[in-house]
């Protein structure tokens, strides 16, 4: 893979496309379904904005489709083997007391372009009021088989986990061996469909995994770093073993973290959002890539050889500044792609080119 990273389009003007999208929530996640083409999805005030590329590899999109999400809080999106989109959120509806009922729900697209379910409620870990209101936004990950893995930071500091059985059956909540935690886990499951979950906590990443398939969560080894709440990811650089990123809040930037390694400082500037993962080839290397928002709002990639983030992250501004955090994906033609919502609202993405290194096209408005 080359030294540099290179863009072409260094603050041009996006090509005139859907207006701005309105006060973002959450993502946008890039996902790529069974037939190759990508969806887009935005979580917005009372709505889950989805777009789709109308052939592979595009570049026309339809969209924006509007589904209903009122009283959500807070949204994720994950995809599994079968690549079936998963979306999960935290509800709270107001009681007549003046109190709140907080449970968490999902919802499933099966198909690219096709509906999506209504939501169905997972409940909540606490019956108590008190405890349940101050539950947190979940993190969730697919396992081998399709079975869904949910979790969300609890009440004093704990965390908790819902998961469906090998039967597609949803088993009862569990607490974690944690405490101290500040912010939403961190879930991914490996190709064998192993899952590990990284807890932020007050003084260290925690680390738990499963020894087998739909066994029990155990404490691994703990990364002494003390992450930046919600900007943790995962992605799996080498067969069974996952690399987590996250940011590093004593300022060392983006932080790599493979149990039973050192922490690895990367640099990168990352501003206060969530650090975007992918393994993509450049110059016919396999490399790890990574997205974020800067402290100035642009838009910065890094790329370095995979499970080689000792030699040093590439990084590059793209000239792009994002209101949130961007996402990453292959496309149908295993080029990646890079989408954000602009500070004007509006929904852009930015795809490899054969140009030499990561070059990318043209940021464009879909």
């Amino acid at each position: 893979m080359r030294g540099a990273l290179s863009h072409e389009a260094e603050r041009r003007s996006a090509p005139t496309g859907a207006g701005p999208v309105g006060r973002v929530l959450g993502g946008p996640w890039l996902l790529a379904g069974q037939d190759g083409r990508l969806t887009a999805y935005v979580h917005t005030e009372d709505a889950l904005l989805r777009w789709t590329e109308e052939a592979v590899g595009g570049p026309r999109w339809s969209g924006p489709d509007t589904f209903p999400a009122k009283d959500l809080t807070h949204l994720t999106v994950v995809q599994g083997p079968n690549r079936y989109a998963h979306l999960i959120g935290r509800r709270v509806r107001p009681k007549a007391d003046a109190r709140s009922a907080v449970d968490i729900v999902c919802a499933t697209q099966f198909q690219t372009g096709r509906p999506v379910t209504e939501w169905r409620s997972l409940g909540n870990p606490f019956k108590d009021i008190d405890r349940s209101e101050q539950v947190g936004a979940p993190a969730a990950a697919v396992a081998d088989g399709g079975a869904l893995y949910v979790c969300v930071p609890t009440a004093w500091g704990g965390a908790a986990l819902r998961r469906e059985d090998k039967h597609g059956q949803w088993e009862a909540w569990k607490e974690l061996d944690v405490a101290g935690v500040t912010d939403r886990p961190s879930l991914a499951a490996t190709a064998a469909g192993l899952v590990e979950v990284l807890v932020p906590t007050r003084v260290a990443a925690l680390h738990l995994h499963q020894g087998s398939q739909g066994g029990a969560m155990v404490r691994g080894y703990d990364a002494g770093v003390i992450p930046l709440p919600g900007s943790a990811t995962a992605l799996e650089t080498a067969p069974g073993r996952m690399t987590h990123y996250l940011t590093d809040v004593r300022g060392a930037g983006v932080v790599a973290f493979r149990a039973g390694n050192w922490p690895m400082p990367l640099g990168g500037t990352p501003g206060d959002g969530r650090t975007a993962a992918l393994r993509a080839t450049v110059d016919g290397f396999d490399c790890t890539l990574l997205a974020l928002r800067g402290t100035d709002g642009v838009v910065r990639l890094g790329a370095c050889p995979a499970e080689e983030e000792r030699g040093g992250m590439w990084w590059t501004d793209t000239g792009t500044d994002c209101a949130g955090d961007p996402s990453l994906a292959l496309d149908g033609h295993g080029r990646a792609v890079v989408a954000a919502v602009g500070t004007d609202g509006c929904l852009v993405l930015a795809r490899q080119t054969d140009g030499p290194g990561l070059t990318l096209s043209d940021w464009r408005r879909i």
